[in-house]
């Protein structure tokens, strides 16, 4: 009986903090809302190969996977959801291979409404040798937020996606990407 009495005195002063509370609430979940990010095809710098020439089938189903492999971990482990590339197809052709490009991929991944590019290339130095470079950037600056590496000494699909899947864990999320706590 006595909180039933209470409750009507109470409630103009617990308003504010509620009202508060559930603003609190709203602006967390914006926060933990997925961040955009262009994440481009792999690609590989082969030597061997003449220019305008591309990769072996097999090392073009190895890149397919680091792809994969990418999307799926910083979905998974940073957050990031990945925008569709189509709409701008035509332009990632035409300044293809994208880590040669000159900063290329911020106004790309710009245009596509993202808020960071992600590039991957393979650097290979013999069959069973490469070496594995994965890069976030800005779309607004073009500057870089993390990069990692790792040499891949064998050459299958097992060994490709346990590296990418360590590259993800160790070095770009080993601590938050920045705009997360």
């Amino acid at each position: 009986m006595r909180l039933r009495a209470l409750v009507p005195a109470l409630l103009p002063a617990l308003l504010p903090a509620l009202t508060l509370l559930s603003t609190l609430n709203g602006a967390a979940s914006a926060e933990d809302a997925a961040r955009k990010a262009a994440i481009f095809p792999a690609e590989v710098n082969d030597p061997t190969l003449a220019y305008g020439r591309k990769p072996l089938p097999a090392d073009q189903k190895r890149l397919d996977l680091v792809t994969d492999v990418l999307r799926k971990q910083l979905a998974e482990k940073g957050g990031l959801e990945s925008v569709d590339l189509s709409p701008q197809a035509e332009e990632i052709r035409k300044e293809s291979p994208l880590y040669k490009c000159n900063d290329c991929v911020a106004p790309i991944a710009k245009a596509l409404g993202a808020e960071l590019a992600v590039t991957a290339f393979a650097d290979k130095g013999a069959n069973q040798l490469f070496s594995l470079v994965v890069t976030i950037a800005e779309a607004e600056t073009g500057k870089v937020v993390r990069r990692g590496q790792v040499v891949i000494r064998a050459n299958t699909d097992d060994d490709w996606s346990h590296a990418t899947r360590w590259i993800v864990k160790n070095r770009l999320l080993a601590e938050p990407l920045p705009g997360r706590s």
